[in-house]
């Protein structure tokens, strides 16, 4: 099974500037997520899509293979969707191969390492799934929806006030590993369809760098939960 797997890393943060190659933990950023990709047993290519030539020369030096993205799919409205297809289509063009699944990490998340990807993979393969998303647990949270300014709970009815362990299941997606096939993307030019699974990630892998604040949180979870040495090794 040829399985490859797409970072796609745009040039242009706003809210962190040069957010993908960022010194994180002692490494530019996208350089953690590289690694994680390289480590697993099933991923045979990885490869990094940007617009941005520093992005695209350190990705090369951390081990990924490099697409570059046209501006015109590099924008802020652009979506991570237009990324992918575009280099799904490349790929094919150039190895001549067929990709039989996608593994789309964000160099944004690297609060994983290899066995969670390699398992989420697994869970893809066992269940004969179409796509699949990472997610943490929220049920140690009581969700409220604000719908024309009127709250109302989602997980649980604040009348009755349960017990958290009688709360409603409900799982939010936390944006670290998405896996799906090509056709899929292809048809509803969306990462998930078809027969959707998940990935079941601890609750503390929910945080991604999106601002300055969630790089400190980030480290603090890399170090205290020996990611970085896992990561290395």
């Amino acid at each position: 099974m040829n399985i490859i797997c797409i970072i796609p890393a745009r040039g242009d943060s706003k809210a962190i500037i040069g957010k993908n190659i960022i010194d994180f933990c002692g490494k530019p950023l996208i350089a953690w997520t590289i690694q994680q990709a390289l480590g697993s047993h099933y991923i045979k290519d990885v490869y990094v899509s940007s617009d941005n030539s520093e992005i695209l020369t350190i990705s090369e030096q951390y081990g990924s293979k490099l697409i570059e993205r046209p501006k015109d799919i590099a924008r802020d409205e652009s979506t991570s969707e237009e990324a992918l297809i575009h280099a799904i289509t490349q790929i094919e063009k150039n190895t001549d191969e067929t990709i039989d699944l996608v593994v789309f990490l964000q160099g944004t998340s690297p609060l994983r390492d290899s066995n969670d990807i390699d398992s989420a993979i697994d869970t893809f393969i066992k269940d004969d799934l179409d796509s699949l998303f990472s997610v943490c647990d929220l049920k140690d949270l009581m969700v409220w929806r604000n719908i024309d300014n009127v709250l109302q709970s989602v997980n649980y009815d604040y009348k009755k006030r349960q017990r958290r362990q009688d709360i409603q299941q409900q799982y939010g997606e936390n944006g670290s590993i998405y896996i799906f096939k090509p056709e899929i993307i292809r048809k509803h030019l969306n990462r998930i369809g078809g027969n959707i699974g998940i990935y079941l990630m601890d609750s503390w892998k929910i945080h991604e760098i999106d601002n300055k604040e969630d790089i400190g949180i980030c480290e603090y979870f890399m170090n205290i939960k020996n990611l970085v040495k896992i990561n290395e090794s």
